[in-house]
């Protein structure tokens, strides 16, 4: 193993844990095989990650948090209620499906470390959620939605529009029509929202 230059950061860690499941996949993939793409030792992954759970959840976590990063802008923004709640919808459908269908193998490797990360993925969906409220309640403050309840009426829209997010629905996502029937999701979920 030859020595590495480069400081060993978890950040690094993480994409090469990426690379190593994208070859490997997920039922393969070691932590020594990360050590070795990195040219460390194990020994010094594990100093970083305790387990290789621990390194699997933090790949898992790192995946989950880009999508929710990235939504964030949207739904912090000061365009009007209405279209901020169709922008963050369609940018969580585009970006699931750019997932799905860009890197298939990395989708798929992932949806195997959800599943096993479950409270990865509650954090997610509460953190995803928390942002639709937000969008809500501003709509309800300005008058442009009503919604008593912010929160439960953000947990609703999630899960009507969860077709278009769930990747258990990936492979209904590049099907003709999909987009079609999306934007009649969303149209329906903002009339019932309006005032």
């Amino acid at each position: 193993m030859a020595p590495t230059t480069e400081t060993l950061t978890a950040e690094r860690i993480l994409e090469a844990t990426e690379e190593v499941l994208r070859r490997h996949g997920p039922a393969k993939a070691t932590v020594v095989d990360v050590a070795r793409a990195l040219g460390v030792s194990h020994g010094s992954v594990y100093r970083h990650f305790r387990t290789k759970a621990a390194l699997r959840e933090a790949v898992t976590k790192r995946w989950l948090d880009r999508t929710s990063e990235r939504l964030a802008g949207i739904a912090a923004g000061d365009a009007a209620a209405e279209d901020r709640l169709r922008a963050w919808l369609a940018a969580l459908f585009e970006a699931k499906r750019h997932k799905a269908g860009d890197d298939p193998e990395l989708f798929a490797t992932y949806t195997v470390l959800t599943d096993e990360n479950g409270e990865a993925v509650g954090e997610h969906v509460t953190d995803l959620t928390a942002q639709l409220a937000r969008i809500i309640e501003a709509g309800a403050g300005s008058g442009a939605f009503t919604a008593p309840d912010p929160t439960a009426a953000a947990r609703a829209v999630f899960q009507a529009t969860g077709r278009f997010h769930d990747p258990c629905y990936a492979r209904e996502w590049q099907q003709p029509g999909i987009r079609t029937e999306f934007e009649a999701v969303v149209e329906l979920l903002v009339r019932g929202l309006k005032a």
